[in-house]
């Protein structure tokens, strides 16, 4: 089992949620906990680490694996339309 660590933004999206939904997203981080690398993950092309991108609706969870660190790092969580506006 990863440990998971939220930066500020994804906190704060978390926070401001709806609670249904947050709660929808918090099951996803739990199961990426257990399984980082589920069946319906995909690579994010373009960015030097290898970080990763799940959907849940049309919002999609951004995230980093640090394999050495047993480490789940969730960078983002934003709309499909604003997560891949660099």
């Amino acid at each position: 089992m990863y440990d998971v660590e939220f930066s500020n933004s994804s906190k704060k999206f978390l926070v401001k949620t709806e609670k249904e939904f947050c709660a929808r997203i918090i099951e996803k981080i739990e199961k990426l906990s257990e399984n980082p690398f589920p069946q319906d993950c995909k690579r994010v092309e373009g960015r030097k680490e290898k970080v990763f991108r799940i959907r849940v609706g049309k919002y999609r969870i951004m995230y980093v694996v640090f394999q050495e660190q047993n480490k789940l790092f969730v960078s983002e969580i934003a709309k499909r339309s604003k997560i891949y506006d660099d």
